[in-house]
């Protein structure tokens, strides 16, 4: 793997250069894009046991107590639960026809109440077998259905006990149609839903660009969820101390050269490379990653660029990789009128763990 542009201008601290994010361009197969629709890594242990309700926020400890019982009923929810599949879902049994009333939960709250912890127990806590349990980021999702195709996304999923959906965000009126049609073939076909957001089904287009053509398709979902209001602060700002600044250049190189798995970018080469990578490799891109070193962090220029990095940003914090910078406090990245517009809830998310990934990387300096 070639060094960065960022570690080209510094000395060699050892004799192995760091890695590179600008270096990498993956191919991720269909196949591994189905494979891994499981909980990330950073919540292969969560349960519900695991999840602490602030005492002052009584919503909290009510999810748990539905989200039990409705992992509990899932128990005979699907005919062909214990069957064998083939790859991709082939070969199964027609699915039954999906019982009356909701046929999922909705968890809508802010960022950092919990949410993906708690979606997350709801799949370990679903008893079958991982195969027959999908687990997902909306855009993962989405990112699936062009990987697969919508028939074979559909015929895929249906044999599925559970779906569950990260972040259940409609960006475009196509995604809303796209999902929208999804979820409905998939309730029909017995799946049980769940879904994180931080906003109500039938709210979702508000603050967006066409927020009525959003409106429209999305009140047609509401009926397939019981909502569920969590209520609280985030909680990677609960009791900790405030995030790190900035370190200098050189004290970010440095740690990259020391930290064996690290990778060292110049950031305005990176936001230049996200745009040539397909967002739903970007879990790939991070593959083995020990430590993200980034040099001159700044402003994100336009509101593509800024979808991406929240992607970038996502998969980071799924991995548990800690992000070690220079420049700009990662709270700059954004500007007023990006934080005031329709995709302020994922800027503020995409702050909020950075921040958490900028507190755990100040081992590295120390290290270093």
């Amino acid at each position: 793997m070639s060094s960065s542009p960022a570690a080209s201008e510094v000395s060699p601290i050892t004799d192995v250069a760091p890695l590179s994010l600008c270096a990498r361009s993956p191919h991720v197969p269909a196949d591994r894009l189905v494979a891994e629709m499981v909980p990330p890594p950073r919540f292969d242990s969560v349960r519900f046991a695991t999840y602490i309700p602030d005492a002052n926020q009584p919503s909290q400890t009510e999810a748990v107590r539905v989200l039990e019982g409705f992992a509990g009923g899932l128990g005979g929810a699907h005919a062909v639960a214990g069957g064998k599949r083939g790859f991709l879902g082939f070969g199964r049994a027609r699915a039954p026809k999906a019982p009356a009333g909701p046929r999922g939960v909705y968890l809508d709250g802010g960022y950092g109440v919990g949410k993906t912890h708690l979606l997350a127990s709801l799949w370990h806590a679903t008893p079958a077998e991982p195969a027959l349990k999908a687990f997902g980021t909306f855009v993962e999702l989405t990112n699936l259905v062009g990987a697969l195709g919508f028939q074979q996304t559909v015929q895929t999923l249906s044999g599925h006990r559970l779906l569950c959906i990260d972040e259940f965000e409609l960006d475009d009126p196509g995604d809303t149609v796209l999902v929208s049609t999804l979820l409905g073939r998939l309730v029909d076909a017995g799946v049980a839903l769940a879904a994180t957001s931080n906003t109500l089904p039938g709210k979702l287009g508000e603050g967006r660009f066409a927020a009525a053509d959003f409106l429209r398709e999305i009140q047609g979902l509401s009926a397939h969820f019981r909502a569920l209001r969590i209520d609280g602060e985030d909680y990677r700002h609960r009791g900790l101390p405030a995030a790190p600044a900035p370190y200098s250049e050189e004290q970010v190189a440095k740690a990259a050269y020391a930290t064996p798995g690290a990778s060292l970018d110049a950031f305005p080469h990176l936001l230049d490379h996200l745009a040539k990578v397909h967002p739903s490799r970007y879990g790939a891109l991070t593959d083995g990653l020990r430590a993200v070193c980034l040099t001159g962090v700044q402003p994100v220029p336009d509101q593509s660029t800024a979808l991406r990095l929240v992607v970038l940003a996502d998969r980071l914090y799924d991995r548990e990789v800690p992000v070690l910078a220079s420049g700009l406090p990662f709270d700059k990245l954004f500007s007023e009128e990006m934080l005031n517009g329709g995709y302020r809830k994922k800027y503020f998310r995409a702050i909020s763990r950075l921040t958490a990934l900028a507190r755990d990387a100040k081992g590295l300096v120390a290290a270093g």
